[in-house]
């Protein structure tokens, strides 16, 4: 039988203390949890053995005073844990210089604790957070070299959402445009469930048409039809006691959709060709990047297993909306692809700042096949012109639909709008040359008025009526 683990926790926080005692002790295990480090060192004063030394690194919490030497001093480096806030990186000096390597992150769960109390050795896991080298992120790696990363207000946010969705035993959708990491979003809540040690299967409900779909899921036995010489299972029984991902779900036809209901509401289901039904006690996560209102208005999906499978919902946000984390995806992505490469690469300033500006319609898969490329090549002057002449290129787009639109809106109005109207086109063109030829000359003016064939005068009064500025 495991020896009982002792963990002595540093917390002022209730619900903190109360996770820790009740996880902990469920297990048979034993948690002392104090208000400060002083009432710490005078437990272990008295003789109290602690397994693990766990710190509450709450924001208000004096860093001091929380990492006192002679308190660091009287435990072993491997039995120390920090409990820290998401994005919070206060803390990392004091660890450091402790070496403490062991983290985990608000909202504390009992998982958490469990893979502490479960080691024999108390190591600290390799799958938890490990203390950032770079401040302001969060990093966690997944199977299969895949990895999360978190830097945006709107992701750190997504992030908590999933350790507290996690644990909850009921479908979840995950919505978001083409690319954006919704797999990598349900390989996260399938880490933190507690059947994360159980499969983890991908089906992708578009790739196949409906009668290869339904074997795909349900399985058939032999003799179902033409060339089934021997029985075959589906995901829901390889994925049993696991969790099933339902890729572009929004793709799935009429009938499928009734199938799924059935399974997602008793559990069960019947092979092609089988007389008995199925039993499967399966967790379902569904994917998306269609409007699900739309296919709902439009009777392309049904309304009652859309409500099935949105009980809990998650919509990640495209890369635009979050090019603070270009920088750092594209450092993980150049480190993993140079190690497969076997040459080391480090990207321009000037390239990672155009990549900021781009605005990556195919999200991470795009971001990912670009390092790739840039990395192949190992040419980063075309990578770069390739991205300002897109962006460039998008920037054009979208003052032509802003001019589109105009001109359709004001249709209707007198003559002497449209007037206005053809006169703002022609403004907007004459400021795109001007600053065209300006930003091909080095803003050199004389250079620049030589190219548009107009007088160094005129281009000085348009510089200054459009408030042209470098």
């Amino acid at each position: 039988m495991p020896h009982a683990v002792q963990i002595l926790a540093i917390s002022d926080d209730t619900n903190i203390c109360n996770i820790i005692q009740t996880s902990v002790e469920s297990q048979g295990h034993k948690a002392i949890c104090v208000p400060s480090p002083h009432e710490a060192l005078q437990f272990l004063h008295r003789g109290v053995i602690a397994d693990f030394l766990l710190f509450d690194a709450a924001r208000n919490k004096p860093r001091n005073a929380l990492f006192a030497p002679p308190l660091l001093e009287k435990v072993n480096r491997e039995k120390l844990c920090i409990l820290s806030e998401m994005g919070d990186t206060s803390w990392e000096n004091h660890a450091a210089k402790w070496n403490i390597k062991t983290v985990l992150t608000k909202p504390l769960l009992r998982q958490d604790l469990e893979r502490l109390t479960s080691q024999s050795e108390l190591e600290p896991p390799s799958s938890e957070n490990p203390i950032s080298k770079a401040p302001g992120y969060h990093l966690e790696e997944l199977d299969n070299n895949r990895f999360f990363l978190a830097a945006s207000p709107t992701m750190m946010q997504l992030y908590r959402d999933v350790r507290v969705l996690a644990t909850v035993d009921i479908p979840v959708l995950i919505l978001g445009e083409s690319g954006v990491g919704k797999e990598i979003v349900a390989m996260l809540l399938h880490k933190y469930h507690a059947r994360s040690e159980k499969m983890l299967l991908k089906v992708n409900c578009a790739a196949l048409p409906t009668e290869l779909l339904e074997s795909e899921l349900f399985g058939y036995e032999a003799g179902a039809f033409t060339g089934a010489t021997k029985s075959k299972p589906g995901k829901f029984e390889l994925a049993n006691k696991g969790t099933l991902l339902l890729d572009e779900i929004g793709e799935m036809s009429p009938q499928m959709q009734a199938k799924l209901l059935h399974v997602l509401q008793d559990g069960s289901f019947s092979r092609l060709g089988a007389r008995f039904s199925t039993q499967v006690d399966v967790r379902v996560l569904a994917a998306t990047n269609i409007d699900m209102q739309g296919a709902i208005a439009e009777k392309r999906f049904r309304e009652d297993l859309y409500y099935r499978l949105n009980t809990l919902t998650i919509t990640v946000p495209p890369l635009r909306e979050r090019r603070e984390e270009i920088p750092f995806l594209m450092k993980q992505l150049i480190h993993r692809g140079a190690l497969e490469l076997g040459q080391p690469t480090i990207f321009s300033d000037r390239l990672i700042e155009a990549a900021q500006e781009y605005q990556w319609p195919g999200n991470l898969r795009e971001l990912r096949n670009f390092v790739t490329r840039t990395l192949i090549l190992q040419d980063q002057e075309s990578a770069y012109n390739d991205l300002r002449a897109k962006t460039r290129a998008n920037a054009a787009a979208s003052v032509q639909n802003t001019y589109t639109e105009s001109v359709a809106d004001k249709k209707v109005q007198t003559v002497t709008g449209m007037k206005d109207v053809i006169n703002e086109v022609k403004n907007q063109t004459e400021i795109r040359m001007l600053q065209d030829a300006l930003k091909a000359s080095g803003w050199n003016r004389r250079r620049a008025a030589t190219n548009l064939n107009i007088s160094y005068r005129s281009l000085l009064y348009k510089i200054q009526q459009y408030r042209l500025s470098a």
